[in-house]
């Protein structure tokens, strides 16, 4: 199985709350990018944070690769979810592409290789990482790739 991470492109440094911070142009064109590295994998689901710039980032996504299925919008990959609660949802054989925020983004793909949270990966915006394994179990998947946009 492969688990692709994104985290969400530049967004706005204000809004009403954190939840609603729209992306940026310069956020938008990032997220195109990283999207273009994606283009051909065997994607079988996009499951995004209902965070307003991970919605815009999940769905710019979607129309790149003119992904069918609808994004599943979840409350387990927001910035203060844990590692140990996505895993807790992944099922174990299928390709996703995840597309959330920091600090989880980083402490997931750490406790995805090593089973810890002791070294976080470095993950700016639209960075894209690419794990694989045998199932979504913590430390036994192995980080490809980290992709700058």
């Amino acid at each position: 199985m492969k688990v692709w991470v994104l985290r969400h492109g530049e967004a706005e440094g204000h809004a009403r709350t954190d939840a609603e911070r729209n992306l940026t142009d310069h956020g938008r064109k990032e997220v195109l990018r990283s999207a273009a590295h994606l283009i051909g994998q065997p994607i079988q689901a996009i499951i995004a944070s209902p965070y307003v710039r991970a919605q815009q980032t999940a769905q710019l996504v979607r129309e790149v690769l003119g992904f069918e299925p609808q994004i599943l919008t979840v409350p387990w990959l927001t910035p203060e979810s844990s590692p140990e609660q996505v895993l807790d949802h992944l099922e174990t054989d299928d390709n996703v592409l995840l597309v959330s925020h920091q600090p989880l983004v980083g402490s997931l793909i750490c406790f995805m290789q090593h089973g810890h949270l002791s070294q976080p990966q470095p993950m700016g915006t639209a960075n894209l990482a690419e794990l694989e394994g045998k199932s979504a179990l913590a430390g036994l998947m192995g980080l490809n790739s980290v992709k700058n946009p």
